[in-house]
């Protein structure tokens, strides 16, 4: 059984960073994408970054290269996503989601079969 399981959000300042984790089971992340994603109340789901299973290469989001990044380690089975330098507009709930069909090259703007059930951050002062 495919499960996501993020953690690692909550509250920080503006300037402030967070390493988000998603753990993975039930799969191998050799065979997977997995895609970091957000979203505020009301708005549209965002595409942040994904990472392929089969070389680890990435597609992030032009708006918000530089401040994001992610990475994965196959050992624990889990991809984390840094953010550095957070501002207020980064607020919203983080998750992460896994596609077998792209484990060769993910892409953010393509569908994903699996999704955890997401992680609050909150940047405010």
């Amino acid at each position: 059984q495919v499960q996501l399981v993020e953690s690692g959000g909550g509250w920080v300042q503006p300037g402030g960073s967070l390493r988000l984790s998603c753990a993975a089971s039930g799969f191998t992340l050799d065979y997977y994408a997995i895609g970091w994603f957000r979203q505020v109340p009301g708005e549209e789901r965002e595409g942040v970054s994904c990472i392929s299973g089969i070389d680890g290469s990435t597609d992030d989001a032009v708006s918000l290269k530089g401040r994001f990044t992610i990475s994965k380690d196959n050992a624990k089975n889990t991809v984390y996503l840094q953010i550095n330098n957070l501002n207020p507009e980064d607020t919203a709930v983080y998750y992460c989601a896994a596609d077998p069909l792209q484990f060769r090259r993910c892409n953010l703007l393509a569908q994903y079969e699996y999704w955890g059930q997401g992680t609050q951050v909150t940047v405010s002062s």
